[in-house]
């Protein structure tokens, strides 16, 4: 038997099965044989997922069409088919893969599908197929299904760039195959050997049409070579479609090294500015991407940090890409007034008190920079008086009050010679806050005495500690604009939010959470311009809640208004600057209508767009999302933002829906960014949790990893792109094979 042609036509009699009705559809295909020169009826069912639109298909008979049968297609949404119903009266031309050439024009007649309740049952040969005829006949219902599902969305398909069609069709495939309960045909294919369902998800009709005739050609007469060849093909068919989806992953975040299958995407922002070696740091220990966010900042900061990464890249001869995210329109709270600039020097204790070993503190000027490398200091202290610190001696005793009007004393234990001067480390047997214009002071013999002063502590962050049980009240009044964390009157905390839609869009009852659900709480009452929140969730000792963090309302009917007029200004300067714009908070395609026609004023066919999948009206939009997004030349991907994604669609799911994206993204050959806490704690703390690793390995599926922004970020970059390059081939080629013991033998 062999597929050719297949032309759909959208028939007037379309209608829309209700929900209720469907529980399994009974489909009959007719099958035309080269060998007996006759039909072969074939019939089977499938239970379905989801409703879905019954699709006329007119039968190619001697080049006259006939309508003899009907499928299914994707179900009829608001979003995709209701539009796709527009050109309901074109035909499409779909091209199957013949077997052979000889064949394809010798056939009079091609396959159809027909969708029947009636459980009519025509008698069928049962001896052409073989033992696998059941699973034959499943696979090309499976196959003419995907088949429909492509004609049924032909308009939209239409619409795509043509960078883009291929990918944009098998996406549809995939979003076909979706809709039908086929986990029982999987494991039959994959039990004799068949390629998994789960595998062939960068091509997926070819790899079906393939895996038809393979099974076919098992069953009947034909020769081993022949066989060899078909599967030869199928490999061929795959190494394709892998190659687009190198490309498309080249094309947004560049082109890899070393035999490397996954970027690393490294967060950055002010502290960059501080250091001359930050940035050149992260790109020697195997950064490729650089991420700005414009939630942060302004372009004068931004355009520093990109200097210093262009600068870097070009010293090191190492290429590396920009990624700025535009700030959306996500809720967050208000600046706090800063805090006083104090630094706290801590020795270490033991359980009953007493120090085990004293603090240790670097001092040097303040234009030498900081201690070298080898050294791990507890704190960093700049002095402005060099004269001070070129008189200073190994073993001297160094005076001063601290913050509170303690008297504290530091001990000098080493001189070095740096790059800039003079470097000491001193120790500091008790705690002490020390502040900017903190004096100290060493004696010298005949009342002599030599002082200096402390400089460039930097602001403590400021922020309100959050127990359960606490109330947070949330202001909308600008006059508390960088105030000072405090609490009411009535005891309960307050902190600020300026957007109006908060106070508009929540409800007593309703859930909240802040800092991507460190904190939640219930909204106790509202008016106009104050929100009341009893804690619900926070740390054992206490949660800490500062400026500028996320606040989410999962449960609100909240209407954000896409674009604000923040992201447009930005993304005059991202347009200049970067090579990727990432689109914060986009929920339907209208975000990436806008986004799209900005682009196309200001003639950005280059400029990357990444799509930020972090809320639930985003994951259930994805495939419109991506179809809408396909229809511009611009290099595309999409970042898994696992933090708000969590929040507001719950904790419990995120492994599902990370894994509901990944797959998605790989039928439509979208590069993937795993972002939010990757080695979280080896960022913040120094030390890697085995869950922590653990997910990096889940995220080498993703085209990049992305790291946020912490004190040990080089060393956090430099781990993860040991494992990543651990799990390459020409790695695991090195690692020995476990054997038995020869005792044991």
């Amino acid at each position: 038997m062999s597929l050719k042609v297949l032309s759909a036509g959208m028939a007037a009699t379309q209608r829309t099965l209700p929900t209720h009705a469907i529980q399994t559809a009974d489909f009959s295909v007719y099958s035309y044989s080269n060998t007996r020169r006759k039909f072969i009826h074939l019939k089977y069912s499938f239970h379905l997922k989801q409703p879905f639109d019954a699709v006329r298909l007119l039968g190619r008979h001697r080049g006259e069409l006939s309508p003899s049968s009907s499928a299914f297609s994707l179900p009829n949404d608001s979003n995709g088919g209701e539009r796709c119903l527009s050109n309901a009266s074109t035909d499409y031309q779909m091209f199957i893969p013949p077997e052979d050439s000889e064949s394809c024009s010798n056939s009079d007649t091609e396959a159809c599908a027909s969708l029947s309740q009636s459980g009519e049952n025509l008698s069928s040969n049962a001896g052409y197929l073989g033992d696998h005829k059941p699973l034959i006949d499943k696979m090309k219902a499976v196959h003419l299904h995907v088949l429909a599902s492509e004609q049924w969305n032909a308009s939209i398909l239409k619409l795509c760039h043509r960078n883009y069609v291929a990918s944009a069709t098998n996406l549809i495939h995939h979003l076909a195959l979706k809709y039908l309960d086929i986990e029982q045909l999987k494991e039959d294919a994959s039990s004799i050997g068949l390629w998994n369902l789960e595998t062939i998800n960068s091509c997926i009709l070819p790899s079906i049409a393939t895996s038809i005739q393979l099974m076919e050609n098992n069953a009947g007469n034909v020769t081993q070579k022949t066989l060899h060849q078909q599967k030869l093909a199928m490999i061929t068919m795959h190494n394709t479609m892998r190659k687009k989806v190198v490309s498309h992953r080249n094309i947004l975040l560049g082109s890899l090294q070393e035999e490397k299958s996954t970027h690393i995407m490294v967060t950055v922002g002010d502290e960059a500015i501080n250091s001359d070696e930050l940035i050149t740091n992260i790109l020697k220990a195997g950064a490729s991407v650089i991420r700005i966010n414009c939630a942060h900042g302004n372009p004068s900061v931004w355009n520093e940090i990109i200097n210093k990464v262009k600068r870097s890249s070009q010293m090191l001869e190492k290429a590396c890409r920009i990624l700025m995210d535009l700030a959306g329109p996500k809720l967050r709270t208000s600046k706090l007034k800063p805090g006083r600039s104090v630094i706290k020097i801590s020795p270490k204790k033991n359980a009953t008190g007493n120090v085990i070993s004293p603090a240790q503190v670097w001092l040097s000027h303040k234009g030498a920079g900081g201690p070298p490398s080898h050294l791990s200091p507890d704190a960093v202290l700049f002095i402005d008086n060099q004269e001070f610190l070129s008189e200073l001696k190994v073993g001297d005793t160094l005076r001063f009050h601290d913050a509170r009007g303690k008297d504290r004393r530091l001990k000098v234990s080493r001189r070095f010679h740096i790059l800039g001067g003079t470097g000491y480390m001193t120790e500091c047997t008790r705690t002490a806050y020390i502040d900017s214009e903190t004096e100290l002071c060493v004696k010298r013999k005949k009342g002599k005495s030599l002082t200096g002063q402390v400089v460039d502590i930097p602001v403590k962050e400021p922020y309100i500690r959050l127990r359960v049980g606490d109330l947070l009240v949330i202001s909308q009044d600008s006059s508390f604009e960088e105030y000072e964390p405090s609490s009411t009157t009535t005891g309960a905390h307050l902190i600020t939010c300026s957007s109006g839609l908060l106070f508009d869009s929540v409800k007593p009852g309703e859930p909240i959470a802040f800092d991507d659900g460190k904190i939640w709480g219930v909204i106790q009452g509202k008016s106009t311009s104050e929100i009341v929140v009893s804690i619900t969730h926070a740390g054992p000792k206490g949660t800490k809640l500062g400026s500028q963090k996320s606040i989410n309302i999962p449960n609100s009917n909240i209407r954000f208004e896409g674009f604000t007029s923040k992201d447009l200004m930005d993304l005059e300067f991202v347009a200049a600057h970067a090579d990727m714009v990432g689109l914060s908070f986009v929920r339907d395609v209208n975000d990436i209508v806008v986004l799209r026609q900005e682009l196309e004023q200001r003639k950005l066919d280059n400029l990357g767009i990444v799509l930020k999948i972090e809320t639930k009206s985003a994951f259930e939009n994805l495939p419109m999302l991506l179809l809408e997004a396909m229809k511009s030349p611009n290099p595309l991907g999409v970042m898994i933002a696992r933090g708000d994604l969590a929040v507001e669609c719950g904790w419990e799911r995120l492994a599902h829906i990370q894994e509901e994206i990944l797959s998605i993204c790989s039928a439509a050959h979208v590069p993937v960014i795993w972002a939010t806490q990757v080695l979280e704690s080896l960022v913040k703390s120094g030390v890697p949790t085995r869950a922590e690793i653990t997910d990096v390995s889940i995220g080498r599926r993703a085209s990049c990893i992305m790291l946020n922004k912490g004190k040990n970020i080089v060393e956090a970059t430099t781990f993860l792109d040991t494992v990543l390059q651990n799990s390459s081939k020409k790695m695991k080629a090195k690692l020995k094979p476990l054997m038995l013991n020869n005792q044991i033998l």
